[in-house]
C-alpha cells in the first residue's frame, strides 16, 4: 500500500457535516480531503488551493486540518486561490453563491465564501483573481499540498506548472481533480512526464487523481512541461505511461483508460491535427461511458475534422499539397 493509499480504507466512514458548503466535486473527493488534512498534512510547508469555488473542498480541506494532532493554526496556513467571481472564463457556477444566484448587480462570490469558511479564517489565505495576478513568480517555499482544480485552459497550467508545480519537493501531495476531463490532456502528460518521480495513491476518487512526490523532480522535466516542449508523439506516449498505471475510479464508475485515450485527440486537436485527432476518437465513439458523458466532446472534434477535411482536400497532406498547388 503507497503512503497516501492508506487514507483509502478510511473513505466509508467519513461523516462530513451537513452544514460543508456546496461543491462542485463529489463527495468522495470531499472525504479524500477531509482525511488528507486529518491525518496526513502538517502544515510546515504550504497549502495550497487552486480553485476553490464555492468553499466545499476548502471546507473538507480545513476541517481535517482543525482535527490534526500536527497541524498549528498559529502558524499553518491554507491558501486559498480562485476568481471567486462568475462570467466568462471563470468556469464558476452561480450556485456558488448563497441565494442560488448572482445579484443583478455584483458577479462576486468573495463574500459568500467568506462567510461560509468563517470557521477557518484564522489559518486561511485567500488570493482573489486572476492566478497569474494573484501568485508570486518569485516565491519559492516548498508547497507540502497542491489541489489543482484550476487548469482548465492551457494558459492556467502554465501558470501552475511554472509557480507551482516548481516548488514541489520529495513528500508533497499533488490532487489533479479534472483528471477525467479529456479537454484537459496537459493534466495527463504532465503525469507522465513525472511519473519517474512520483507515487500514484491508488485507483482516482472519482475524477481526482492523487499522487506524491517520493523523487526530487529535475529542472529541465519541469521546464520542459512548463514550456509545453513535448511533441505530438511524445505527449501520446507519456499518456499511454499513465494509462498502463490506472484502470477505474475507486468507485467502478469511470473508466480512465478510454477517458485517457480520448485525452489523446485532444493532444492533436490542439495541435491542428484534425484527422488524427478523429481517428483516435471515433473508436472511442462505441465506449458506453464516453458516449453517454462526453457527447458533446465527440460533436466537436467530428465537426473540426469535416471541417478541415471540406477546407483542405480531405483533410490529407496530398490534398492540401494539391490544393496549394492549384492556387486554392
Amino acid at each position: 500500500m503507497t503512503n497516501l493509499g492508506r487514507l483509502y480504507p478510511l473513505l466509508d466512514d467519513v461523516q462530513l457535516p451537513d452544514t460543508i458548503p456546496y461543491s462542485q466535486v463529489s463527495s468522495w473527493e470531499l472525504r479524500f480531503l477531509y482525511l488528507l488534512g486529518r491525518h496526513h498534512l502538517t502544515g510546515r510547508d504550504r497549502l495550497v488551493e487552486l480553485g476553490s469555488g464555492g468553499g466545499g473542498s476548502t471546507y473538507a480541506l480545513a476541517l481535517g486540518l482543525r482535527e490534526s494532532p500536527v497541524f498549528d493554526e498559529r502558524t499553518g496556513r491554507l491558501h486559498a486561490y480562485d476568481f471567486f467571481r462568475v462570467g466568462k472564463g471563470t468556469f464558476a457556477s452561480e450556485k456558488f453563491f448563497t441565494s442560488g444566484a448572482k445579484p443583478e448587480d455584483d458577479n462576486s462570490f468573495l463574500n459568500d465564501f467568506r462567510g461560509r469558511l468563517e470557521p477557518f479564517l484564522p489559518f486561511l489565505e485567500i488570493h482573489a483573481g486572476d492566478l497569474w495576478q494573484t501568485s508570486d513568480a518569485h516565491d519559492t517555499t516548498p508547497v507540502e499540498f497542491l489541489h489543482i482544480d484550476i487548469a482548465k485552459t492551457a494558459r492556467v497550467f502554465r501558470c501552475v506548472s511554472e509557480r507551482f508545480l516548481t516548488r514541489l519537493r520529495p513528500g508533497s501531495v499533488v490532487l489533479h481533480q479534472d483528471f477525467a476531463g479529456p479537454r484537459l490532456p496537459w493534466l495527463h502528460h504532465s503525469t507522465g512526464a513525472l511519473l519517474p518521480y512520483i507515487e500514484i495513491a491508488g485507483p482516482p476518487i472519482r475524477s481526482t487523481l492523487a499522487f506524491e512526490v517520493v523523487r526530487p523532480i529535475p529542472g529541465d522535466v519541469l521546464e520542459r512541461i512548463s514550456r509545453d516542449a513535448y511533441t505530438v508523439d511524445e505527449k501520446l506516449e507519456l499518456i499511454a505511461a499513465v494509462q498502463e498505471r490506472i484502470d477505474r475510479d475507486h468507485t467502478g464508475g469511470i473508466p480512465f483508460k478510454p477517458v485517457l485515450e480520448f485525452a489523446k485527440a485532444y493532444v492533436a486537436h490542439y495541435a491542428g491535427d484534425h484527422r488524427r485527432a478523429w481517428s483516435l476518437a471515433k473508436p472511442l465513439t462505441g465506449d458506453e461511458y464516453l458516449s453517454r458523458t462526453r457527447a458533446d466532446h465527440f460533436d466537436q472534434l467530428r465537426k473540426a475534422y469535416e471541417r478541415d477535411r471540406a477546407e483542405n482536400g480531405g483533410g490529407s497532406r496530398l490534398g492540401r499539397l494539391v490544393k496549394r498547388a492549384v492556387g486554392r
